[in-house]
């Protein structure tokens, strides 16, 4: 098993941007160029960025007017 191979022309492998570089398993730190490189060496996490026009803040107390009239709206209809 090899991390890349090129025949007769190391340089290019390693000039190239999109191709991974480097060893696999003992033999190296694995792929870490380009983007390969990137998710090799970093860990992706989720984000929840809420807006400030979202209706959470409707769940949570200090309940306000709106959630008020949001109750008073939902007894009316149901």
């Amino acid at each position: 098993m090899s991390g890349g191979v090129s025949v007769n022309d190391t340089l290019m492998h390693i000039a190239h941007e999109n191709l991974p570089f480097g060893g696999v398993g003992d033999s190296g730190w694995g792929a870490y160029h380009g983007h390969i490189g990137f998710l090799r060496l970093t860990h992706e996490k989720g984000v929840l960025v809420q807006s400030r026009l979202g209706v959470g803040s409707l769940f949570y107390p200090p309940y306000g007017v709106r959630f008020e009239q949001v109750i008073a709206m939902l007894k009316r209809v149901l």
